[in-house]
């Protein structure tokens, strides 16, 4: 049976675990990410609260833990945010509306172009308003008022020429803007909406089609000449102008497919800050990439940037190929001979690019059956400038490549793990309760737990990869061996939870045809051992993840401290 579980980092674990006062080294964190699941289904706004501020699970020698005077405490606020899907932000739209319309008594339509104008922010909007109303009319194109009543449109009183295509049209027939002014016929107002709702979200900034004239087209107007494609279209960018016209208090949740929206509340000092929304898709509040705390923005960006870039191609050329002195044409050698053969025609010598059988490459120092000779004349290998570039950029190259392999293995693993999340949830969950002989799933919510703390930690192993290649292996050394061994420490525990939530799950709780039907009696009989198990290899994860994250969001400011 195939199963999605693998090792990706490679890396042994330290059994020597430190202990103090007789207290086990496994202390519990809070968890600050998996994926926020726990969701109520009543319609409210669900909040979601991360503390961050943990006091477990401190970076320790081979030794003993640091003593708490000398460990280094990190103290944050709680990240607090609300995801939301459109009904709710149509909610919100519609409340913020009629509460500044009922304020200012005004028509909603233009309540809401007002609002737009001042990032939703209602408080905002009073507090010029009632300074200066006039000024605030005059800025979106609304008329000013003087006693008459304010209209998004009005309808000609008598008979008019329409100023788009001048065709008279009897009284009623041709309208205007919120100006009262200039008046269109029902067509040319179509067309010109048309066109307008065809550029896309500009159209919510809409004015007279007189060059004259500023005063706004608003939604009323829209409503009453738009074809009804039109009138759609019109109405969705009014609904995203909530998120996105929110100076940046919103946004869009960018998973593939997904609809809901996040509302950012609270803060935590970090550079990054990840949120989580229902669809389980987590990205960065700061910088939008997907979740990458506690890694900084900068550098994911940079990492993101190589990734895409030529620059591993060039070192891997460097590395590996060589061009032929006639055509300067790159060649890579595929054969254990140097003789090389270039499409050109040209035959030359792999390691003294002299042409191959003459007897100035026999002569000469790269002759593979003539040692090299240093300046002394002694027998040595003497590195050519040529060379020493080619080694470098292969060490820089290996480099790379360890790195980009397991930072995208542990991908891999996570969204893996998402999927086992689905099949949980929609039956898997429910066929164990059967065969275990519990009475509530709820009893099985430890498998979630482990598998929350499962997609946590290969999202941190993933970023702790990003993180590695950019600490330099000279300037960096001390920083890199502490790194290494709280990363192995973390990768160990979380392989070990992993194999246990998916390869032992599926040994004793079969499901869809994968392997025999569970034998009822030994499930019952192995159930309790393996809850036991789990739970301790979660809270064992969670301890060394734990260890891990601390030592980024700090910088390993311990590694002064080690005695390496």
């Amino acid at each position: 049976m195939a199963s999605g579980y693998n090792s990706v980092d490679g890396e042994s674990s330290c059994n020597k675990r430190g202990e103090r006062d007789g207290q086990s080294s496994c202390n519990k964190r809070r968890e600050i990410d998996s994926d926020c699941m726990e969701m109520e289904d009543d319609g409210e706004d669900c909040i979601y609260e991360y503390d961050d501020d943990d006091d477990s699970g401190g970076v320790y020698d081979d030794d003993e833990y640091m003593s708490d005077a000398e460990e280094t405490r990190v103290h944050v606020a709680p990240v607090t945010y609300v995801v939301l899907t459109e009904d709710d932000v149509l909610k919100r739209q519609a409340d913020d509306t009629a509460g500044i319309a009922e304020v200012l008594s005004i028509p909603p339509a233009f309540a809401a172009l007002l609002l737009r104008r001042y990032k939703w922010m209602p408080s905002n909007l009073q507090d010029d308003w009632f300074s200066d109303d006039r000024r605030v009319r005059d800025s979106a194109g609304l008329p000013s008022g003087g006693g008459a009543p304010v209209v998004a449109t009005a309808l000609s009183p008598r008979p008019l020429i329409c100023a788009i295509c001048f065709d008279r049209y009897p009284a009623g027939a041709t309208r205007s803007a919120s100006c009262s002014s200039h008046f269109y016929c029902s067509g040319c107002w179509r067309g010109y909406v048309g066109a307008a709702v065809g550029d896309g979200p500009r159209c919510l900034s809409l004015r007279c089609p007189d060059p004259a004239c500023s005063a706004a087209v608003v939604r009323g107007l829209i409503d009453a000449v738009a074809g009804a494609a039109d009138r759609e279209r019109y109405a969705r960018f009014a609904l995203r102008s909530y998120v996105e016209e929110s100076g940046g208090r919103i946004k869009w949740c960018p998973g593939a497919g997904c609809s809901h929206a996040v509302e950012f509340v609270g803060c935590t000092g970090y550079d990054a800050t990840d949120v989580f929304c229902k669809c389980r898709h987590g990205f960065c509040w700061s910088c939008g990439e997907e979740a990458h705390r506690p890694v900084s923005c900068g550098t994911v960006r940079a990492w993101l940037a190589k990734n895409k870039s030529d620059s591993e191609t060039a070192n891997w050329m460097l590395a590996n190929t060589k061009v032929c002195p006639k055509c300067r044409r790159a060649i890579e050698k595929n054969n254990g001979c140097n003789h090389m053969s270039c499409p050109c025609g040209h035959h030359f010598c792999w390691l003294c690019f002299k042409p191959a059988g003459t007897q100035e490459h026999y002569a000469c120092e790269g002759d593979i059956y003539r040692p090299r000779r240093d300046a002394t004349g002694s027998k040595a290998a003497v590195e050519t400038k040529e060379e020493a570039t080619a080694r470098q950029a292969r060490a820089s190259l290996d480099r790379y490549l360890f790195h980009y392999e397991r930072w995208a293995g542990n991908l891999k693993s996570l969204e893996k793990a998402h999927q086992d999340m689905d099949k949980l949830e929609r039956s898997e969950l429910e066929e164990m309760a059967a065969a275990a002989g519990v009475k509530a799933v709820t009893e099985l919510e430890f498998v979630m737990e482990a598998y929350k703390e499962i997609v946590y930690g290969r999202r941190v192993l993933r970023w702790a990869h990003a993180y590695g290649y950019y600490l330099d292996p000279e300037r960096d050394s001390k920083k890199r061996e502490l790194f290494d061994y709280l990363q192995a420490e973390a990768n160990a525990s979380l392989e070990q939870l992993h194999k246990c939530a998916e390869v032992d799950r599926k040994k004793i709780f079969p499901s869809h045809g994968e392997g025999e039907a569970a034998d009822v009696s030994m499930v019952k009989k192995v159930f309790k051992d393996y809850r036991e198990r789990m739970v301790n290899l979660t809270v064992a994860s969670r301890t060394f993840m734990g260890n891990l994250v601390k030592a980024f969001e700090t910088n390993l400011p311990e590694v002064g401290k080690m005695n390496w």
